[in-house]
């Protein structure tokens, strides 16, 4: 089964919970014990990536330890065209559509094709939006992010993906933040959508991720929380909480 009818199978049955894992932050063998817990407190994949000082080595190295500890779909989370790995099973094949550097809305999208393609990537389409505060990804990506209390801008701009052919939306506060996407916004932007609506950044408490799937969202993301988090009962929490 490909990774995208894999994920959509899965939401037809509810959300679903995607761990995200940045090379950078931890050793591979660590990666691969975050991963081996999250699967067992119920994740659905894997998401690999960063947005900072991801090379081809840690991406190699992260990708093949994941996959051979914990057995989930693994998906590519890019920061640019300049390390993907054919490690993973599939890869987000996103656009960055409110930055204002051309190369992150197409350009390192045209550099990293042919080498998704020789790779024998599964690629899937996302679109990839930025919320205030949008943390370092915002700042790497220079994006101009959603105000919090513009609910209808971010409608426009997920539309708008959908009607360009992208598969999956993605809201995105930032790894970090202070606060993740305001329910408002994720409730208004599920409602004009036929795609399923990822939403991540900020998502740490069993509050949040509940809060995220109650305003609709389809997937739900935690990163820096899983990377951090030591304790299997409050990560089992947080995510039977994106779940339900």
């Amino acid at each position: 089964m490909k990774v995208k009818e894999y994920l959509l199978d899965r939401i037809k049955n509810g959300t679903i919970h995607l761990t995200l894992i940045d090379p950078d932050k931890q050793t591979e063998e660590e990666a691969a014990d975050i991963a081996k817990r999250a699967r067992e407190a119920g994740t659905d994949a894997i998401m690999i990536g960063g947005s900072t000082d991801v090379t081809q080595d840690n991406l190699d190295a992260t990708s093949k330890a994941i996959k051979k500890a914990c057995g989930l779909p693994t998906i590519y989370f890019p920061s640019g065209a300049h390390a993907i790995s054919g490690n993973c099973d599939a890869i987000f094949f996103m656009s960055m559509v409110n930055s204002t550097d051309i190369s992150m809305v197409m350009g390192e999208q045209v550099k990293g094709s042919l080498i998704t393609k020789k790779l024998g990537l599964e690629p899937i389409s996302m679109g990839y939006i930025i919320v205030e505060p949008g943390m370092k990804v915002g700042e790497v990506g220079q994006a101009k992010p959603i105000k919090r209390d513009d609910p209808e801008k971010a409608m426009a701009y997920a539309l708008a993906c959908e009607y360009l052919g992208m598969s999956f939306v993605y809201l995105e506060a930032g790894s970090g933040a202070d606060k993740p996407v305001p329910q408002e916004m994720i409730k208004a932007v599920k409602g004009i959508l036929s795609v399923p609506l990822i939403v991540g950044g900020g998502i740490r408490t069993p509050a949040a991720a509940e809060a995220a799937r109650l305003a609709g969202a389809d997937a739900v993301v935690t990163g820096t929380f899983v990377e951090r988090c030591s304790d299997d009962s409050e990560l089992r929490n947080v995510i039977k909480a994106s779940k339900g």
